[in-house]
């Protein structure tokens, strides 16, 4: 290939890649300020000043559309809770798995929109089934959380029940295909989808505004069920 036809080829791909930033860019603002239905690939093209079929050369449809939204959210959000996990790297498992959490609850009032679509799936396309472009990328979400749970499980302070229902073994065996190292007893996953539900649920009740009706501050509330998710997988307390 001649250096001209490959300066040709490297400008085509940087201003595609130029244009799918946009898209994205233009598909969020109407998530945030419409909501999550008027992302659609006519309202992006309308936006953009684009013929809808323009759109159609960068996404198929709108499932390909919001797939790409929710993946480049997941990694948005994943990447500040390893920031925070890294804020202090010289802290044990359980005050970095703190801040993470901390973490989670500010992105997720600061983007209650984008919250909503990742953890509320409003619209069935940004879903995370195995096979589509956001189940990676909610994984590598995932992953900031529960590699720090596997720690906190390696330095022996999760207690998990025993005689776990035969009924749970299937389900949670895709979680343990996800973590890396020594292979982690389903007992103990159990434990962190326990603790991750508590999570999720203790944030999502803010964020959705359903504790609006008894309080005008759910920090502490937040911050004590912290302290029980954490002494669940026995971490110290600061």
């Amino acid at each position: 290939m001649s250096s001209t036809a490959g300066t040709r080829t490297g400008r085509r791909h940087r201003v595609r890649e130029e244009a799918l930033a946009e898209i994205l860019r233009t598909g969020r603002r109407l998530l945030v300020e419409e909501g999550p239905g008027a992302v659609t690939l006519r309202a992006i093209a309308r936006e953009m000043g684009m013929t809808a079929p323009g759109l159609y050369r960068y996404y198929a449809g709108h499932r390909d559309l919001i797939q790409a939204l929710t993946s480049s959210l997941y990694d948005e959000l994943a990447a500040a809770l390893a920031a925070a996990r890294d804020r202090n790297p010289a802290a044990g498992p359980g005050p970095r798995l703190r801040e993470v959490c901390r973490e989670l609850r500010r992105w997720a009032l600061d983007h209650p929109r984008e919250f909503g679509l990742l953890f509320a799936k409003p619209v069935v396309d940004a879903d995370t089934t195995p096979g589509t472009v956001a189940h990676d990328s909610g994984w590598r979400f995932g992953g900031v959380i529960l590699d720090l749970m596997v720690r906190l499980w390696q330095d022996g302070g999760v207690h998990p029940p025993t005689g776990l229902d035969p009924a749970w073994v299937e389900q949670l065996e895709e979680v343990r295909e996800h973590l890396s190292g020594e292979p982690v007893p389903l007992e103990v996953i159990y434990v962190f989808v326990a603790c991750w539900t508590r999570l999720y649920g203790t944030v999502a009740v803010e964020v959705f505004g359903h504790l609006d009706f008894a309080l005008t501050d759910p920090e502490p509330l937040f911050e004590h069920a912290l302290d029980d998710i954490l002494a669940t997988l026995g971490a110290a307390a600061d």
